[in-house]
């Protein structure tokens, strides 16, 4: 007979431990810790009975396309690989209030129109759920509706003949399963939950949608191995402040990782934005100090969004740093550069930066953009309104060749600019440019100082007086 034991679980990694401890040495948290009860079986190996032999099959063979359900609304599709695959589990993390249930609500509601679908909720009454819809006017959908916590009750409803084939489920952190005596939300209960719904459906070929929560950190709540076992992982990203939404895919075994849908949240749920860069630049005013436009790449989609800096003289001893949208320590590199290999006094102000619109940047293209505003603030001449920016900045100060240069130009291009300030190509082609733009091919960092004609303040000397 097993023997029930007890046993102390991690819930940021799932990593156990047979007894209690303030630090989970897998992966470094505190306090994550938590006691459930486990079922233990002595493993007894694969004894003496024959196995069945697989079947091989050669690797240069024909394969069919997986067939996809267009959900009608272009930026998720485009996110999701241009559609949603049968037999596919997604799963949408995002911070709380975000618009991740809105969002998946207006795609059910479009799937509806020609395909069996059900949300399922665990969060929300189904009333809660109906006061959404008739706000979005989308109460006239015919959306199969149930609140539930039971997967052995929301399976049995799956696999029933007259089933979904598309079910959302709202969220995983509130579904349990009666056989386990964890709390919902724990990394038992998630992870066995999570692999109970996909296998229905794998089987039924049902495309599952989860929703789950977030950490403080931003990364999906439960075990870290839940995002292996979906197919796609897509997270909500956005500031509350700002009425843009960024809906990125981080893994898709289905199509492009990386890929970015953009909405505008409004009265009436979630709006697609086919173009974002001229959205993230309506509201941009020409010759201003410290701003710069990045010409940059989400995915496949060329983006354009502004860059702001402030450079202002502090009053304490320990200048302040300040950043939204961008890595912190990417800025104390270029900061670095300016000062050290371009004789640049800025390391004694205060420095801001912002990217407008919500939008965050980890792509190191930025570099140059970020360095164009932080010299055009700290000497009163603005960027030329009708340049865009981009380029990799190296620790000597070089500027370094990105890639995907074309796209980039051509989006820009599209929106009226003229001119690009960019690194030299790997392959220079000479003469002028397909897309229109003049190009201002820049070498060394210290090739962008005499685009401003107001003075660079030089670095102090080193040393005593």
């Amino acid at each position: 007979m097993a023997r029930t034991t007890s046993r102390y679980v991690c819930q940021n990694c799932g990593a156990s431990y047979p007894k209690w401890s303030g630090k989970c040495d897998a992966c470094g948290e505190w306090n994550t810790l938590v006691e459930e009860q486990a079922t233990e079986s002595v493993p007894k190996g694969l004894g003496k009975g024959q196995g069945r032999k697989i079947e091989f099959v050669a690797l240069s063979g024909v394969s069919k396309d997986a067939p996809r359900r267009m959900t009608g609304i272009q930026e998720f599709d485009r996110v999701c690989g241009g559609g949603l695959v049968n037999g596919s589990a997604l799963l949408v993390g995002g911070d709380p209030g975000i618009g991740k249930s809105t969002l998946l609500l207006q795609v059910t509601c479009c799937l509806a129109q020609e395909t069996r679908c059900a949300y399922i909720s665990g969060e929300e009454a189904v009333d809660q759920v109906r006061m959404r819809a008739a706000r979005l006017g989308l109460v006239n959908a015919p959306v199969a509706l149930a609140a539930a916590n039971n997967v052995r009750d929301i399976i049995a409803s799956l696999e029933a003949a007259d089933g979904p084939q598309v079910a959302v489920i709202d969220s995983i952190q509130t579904m349990y399963i009666d056989t386990l005596d964890s709390a919902p939300g724990t990394v038992a209960q998630v992870r066995a939950c999570a692999s109970e719904l996909i296998r229905v459906a794998k089987k039924r070929g049902i495309t599952l949608l989860i929703v789950g929560h977030v950490t403080k950190d931003g990364q999906i709540a439960g075990p870290r191995v839940l995002e292996h076992m979906v197919d796609t992982v897509l997270y909500f990203e956005g500031e509350r402040g700002h009425q843009f939404r960024i809906l990125r895919a981080v893994k898709n075994r289905f199509g492009p990782t990386d890929e970015i849908g953009v909405f505008e949240m409004g009265e009436d749920g979630l709006v697609e934005v086919p173009n974002p860069s001229e959205l993230f630049l309506a509201d941009r005013r020409r010759d201003i100090t410290g701003t710069a436009v990045f010409a940059g790449l989400e995915g496949t989609r060329p983006v354009l969004v502004e860059v702001q800096a402030l450079v202002a003289p502090s009053p304490l001893g320990t200048p302040r740093r300040a950043v939204v949208g961008w890595d912190s320590s990417r800025l104390a590199m270029v900061l670095a550069v300016l000062e050290a290999r371009c004789g640049v006094a800025i390391g004694a102000n205060d420095v801001y930066l912002s990217v407008a619109g919500g939008l965050k940047i980890s792509e190191p293209a930025a570099d140059l953009a970020v360095a164009a505003a932080l010299v055009s603030s700290l000497t009163g001449e603005p960027v030329p309104a009708d340049a865009v920016v981009f380029g990799e900045i190296g620790l000597s100060g070089e500027i370094r060749a990105v890639s995907q240069t074309d796209q980039r130009l051509k989006e820009a291009a599209k929106l009226g600019f003229n001119r690009a300030l960019m690194p030299q190509p790997r392959r220079s082609r000479g003469g002028g440019s397909a897309d229109g733009l003049g190009r201002v091919e820049l070498d060394h960092l210290t090739d962008l100082l005499p685009l401003f004609q107001a003075d660079v303040p030089p670095r102090p000397p080193r040393g005593r007086e």
